[in-house]
């Protein structure tokens, strides 16, 4: 009986979700309130609020991860484990019908230009290695504590945001294509970490310094000290 409540609560919630973000599509972020999605739900106000504390919540809801668990059991012995949570978020990905895979576009899109979502992306973010780092733990047998452990969960999550990133700056770019490839990116090795930093390079300029209140160049006192040597 458990089992068949959870599996109900599973489906209001992804309902509640699902016509949010239809109506978010149709009408704007801010046009949509919680009354509107929990009318286009056919459930009450207090039921919405039962599931979700707040319109963000909705958004950032993630329900495709059971598919990803899915798929990355079926992930064969061997597989390294960058590669393989890449391909198991290309095959949950792949399994959604046609109109979730567009709301889930939608939700990413969100995330990267609504302000409120962005800044509570920003806030759970250790929340999320945390969680992310438990999951590998108990699936893998590692410490979550490690520093290996959370150093690879925030490449892994900060992978994501450089998508999200990328989405923003580029309308219309898919999402779920450009997690894909940044995923791959980063199976090459961690961008950059071998650059090294050019030794002809010109020194910056020196910075003012503050004295009585203003601004003075760094030269000031030099040309202070040759005025008294020089008895001026």
């Amino acid at each position: 009986m458990s089992g068949l409540r959870e599996r109900k609560k599973a489906r209001t919630r992804a309902d509640l979700q699902r016509h949010a973000l239809r109506l978010i599509r149709d009408r704007g972020w801010a046009e949509t309130t919680a009354d509107d999605i929990a009318a286009a739900a056919e459930v009450s106000r207090s039921t919405f609020f039962r599931y979700f504390p707040s319109k963000i919540d909705v958004v950032l809801f993630d329900d495709v991860d059971p598919l990803m668990a899915e798929a990355m059991a079926e992930q064969p012995a061997g597989t390294p484990l960058l590669v393989a949570l890449r391909r198991s978020l290309t095959t949950a990905f792949g399994r959604l019908d046609p109109e979730k895979r567009e709301l889930e576009e939608l939700r990413m899109r969100l995330a990267a230009e609504i302000p409120e979502i962005s800044a509570a992306l920003r806030e759970r973010g250790g929340l999320e290695i945390d969680t992310f780092a438990a999951a590998l733990g108990e699936g893998f047998g590692l410490d979550p504590g490690s520093i290996d452990v959370q150093l690879f969960c925030g490449l892994f999550l900060g992978a994501r945001s450089a998508a999200r990133s990328l989405v923003q700056r580029e309308p219309g770019r898919s999402y779920i294509d450009t997690l894909d490839m940044t995923l791959r990116r980063l199976e090459q090795g961690v961008p950059l970490a071998d650059v090294t930093i050019p030794g002809d390079r010109e020194p910056p300029p020196p910075r003012p310094v503050e004295h009585d209140g203003g601004a003075r160049s760094p030269a000031a006192p030099a040309a202070s000290q040759r005025g008294l040597s020089d008895g001026r």
